[in-house]
């Protein structure tokens, strides 16, 4: 497990004290917010089981955001909805939702772990290409992004759309999900701009 700290040793090492890791959950979903997460743990400290959100099995991935949010010394969320998504393009979303995480810090970090991309933030900073699976910090981000909108998909998302099965397939492009954009048509909550061919000649829900 502390090979997954070899990045926040290096960070601490040079005196950097507060590390954010940070990343990113519903880039490549056809619904819904990309949701991202910032997460500061304590120096040294080593969290059991916290891995790659993917790794993890739903059960597990509830009990690790329990403990992570029990022992970080900052948690941040940013979203970015699919309108903004549609409007900037998922890469520039993904980032803008990824400075808004840190921007929802509590505490200020001094530097920045970051799965696979740059933030658009004035602190020195490192992407790690597959970061969630060699970095505890971003690892950690990675499991309160998901289980976050997880919930909101489980939720709020699917209270709101009970037709489309948000809550099973989570805003993907699963063959349920396609049929019922197909047969329903899009809500404001899809994102056009992935949506190809299903959009050909289908209303919208509100045209209804």
């Amino acid at each position: 497990m502390t090979e997954m700290l070899r990045y926040e040793q290096d960070c601490w090492q040079k005196n950097y004290k507060y590390v954010a890791g940070i990343d990113e959950v519903g880039r490549g979903c056809l619904f819904g917010d990309v949701v991202a997460a910032a997460v500061i743990l304590p120096t040294g400290l080593v969290l059991e089981g916290v891995t790659d959100s993917k790794k993890l099995t739903d059960k597990k991935r509830e009990a690790c955001y329990d403990l992570i949010m029990e022992n970080a010394l900052a948690v941040g969320i940013g979203t970015v909805d699919a309108k903004v998504i549609d409007e900037i393009n998922i890469k520039q979303a993904t980032r803008l939702a990824m400075k808004k995480a840190v921007q929802a810090l509590s505490l200020q970090p001094d530097y920045l772990l970051v799965d696979a991309e740059k933030v658009d933030f004035p602190l020195p900073q490192l992407a790690i290409i597959k970061g969630d699976a060699i970095s505890q910090s971003i690892a950690a981000a990675s499991i309160i992004a998901k289980v976050t909108r997880d919930r909101l998909c489980r939720g709020e998302w699917e209270a709101k759309y009970p037709e489309y099965g948000i809550a099973i397939h989570k805003g993907y492009a699963t063959k349920l999900h396609r049929e019922q954009i197909i047969a329903l048509g899009p809500t404001d909550m899809h994102r056009r701009s992935f949506l190809g061919n299903l959009l050909v000649q289908q209303p919208t829900l509100f045209d209804l």
